[in-house]
């Protein structure tokens, strides 16, 4: 069977994610595992953006929230692990952990719950008003986390010793990357079943013409409630494994610029694409790494390259490449 064209884009890009961390152990450069690693989870994030603002036409500025309460979610839970003492600031004496896969559970639940909240009165509202509706949710969260002296404030909070994963060290750069990567594939297969499925055509029907998708007897609301869940769990998901990349949680995990580099990463790659979240996050990183070695203004060459994209290639890096195949 051919492949399309970007498909066989999708399996390069995911080739030479996997092959950098590779490369840079066998020339002696952990750092670039470091860089490599950070693609893989802004990607991811951006994953679960992509579902609203990709097949759903949501731009949501609040994604933010959900990638900061999964940091914090890592941080409070390896905290409490750290300092052998419960979570006294819930009902019930809940125990800390580092273990990833109950901290990944915990992010996900919470992730989830946030964005059903702020999903059902935010997804009540459209266009402007929903953008700044999610952005509200977003900076109230994070002033909420400036104000709670017990997790760090606005000094943030350190995880001192990286979350352990069954089975693996990762203390190692790449045991760790390949963990990152491995979630980040396994949230692209999530992203690919939802667009093919009977749920992603109502999602993208909803998008065209709610009315019409009403009118057959599917609630947009509820199909849209639904993929904004999603997305916020991904998106929190991200969040634990950035806090555990950087063994720290801040705040600024929470601010509306990270929103902001979420919606940047899924233009540049390209809207709705299955790996576009993936190429706008190694172009990123590669602008922050590349350029900002040789300038502090290095975001005024990333603004002209956003808007070369959206002034001649609205289908981002991808369908630049692609032009007008078929998604892959």
């Amino acid at each position: 069977m051919k492949l399309s064209r970007e498909t066989t884009i999708n399996i390069v890009l995911a080739l030479l994610l996997l092959a950098l961390p590779l490369v840079a152990m066998q020339i002696g450069k952990p750092f670039y595992v470091t860089l490599a690693t950070r693609m893989a989870i802004l990607g991811l994030a951006a994953v679960g953006l992509n579902i609203a603002l990709g097949l759903g036409g949501l731009v949501s500025f609040g994604h933010a929230a959900f990638f900061g309460v999964g940091g914090y979610v890592a941080g409070i839970m390896a905290t409490h692990a750290f300092n052998a003492t419960p979570l006294a600031a819930f009902p019930f004496a809940i125990p800390g952990t580092n273990q990833m896969l109950v901290i990944w559970a915990v992010a996900i639940v919470v992730g989830g719950l946030l964005a059903l909240a702020i999903g059902a009165i935010s997804l009540r509202t459209s266009g402007v008003y929903f953008i700044m509706i999610t952005l509200a949710f977003a900076q109230m969260t994070y002033y909420f986390a400036i104000s709670w002296p017990a997790y760090g404030g606005e000094d943030g909070l350190s995880i001192y010793v990286r979350n352990a994963f069954p089975g693996v060290n990762t203390a190692v750069p790449l045991n760790y990357f390949l963990i990152c990567y491995a979630v980040l594939l396994a949230a692209l297969l999530v992203f690919a079943l939802a667009r093919n499925s009977r749920f992603g055509a109502a999602l993208q029907a909803a998008r065209q013409n709610d009315v019409r998708v009403a009118s057959v007897g599917i609630r947009p609301f509820r199909v849209r409630l639904a993929a904004f869940v999603i997305s916020g769990m991904i998106t929190a998901l991200a969040g634990a494994l950035f806090a555990d990349l950087n063994r720290f949680v801040s705040p600024s995990m929470l601010s509306w610029h990270m929103s902001g580099e979420f919606i940047v990463l899924i233009i540049l790659g390209g809207v709705g694409r299955l790996f576009g979240p993936v190429a706008g996050a190694m172009l990123f990183v590669m602008f922050e790494y590349i350029l900002g070695g040789l300038t502090e203004r290095w975001q005024l060459f990333l603004g002209l390259a956003l808007l070369g994209v959206v002034l001649f290639a609205r289908g981002g890096l991808i369908g630049l490449i692609a032009g007008k195949a078929r998604h892959g």
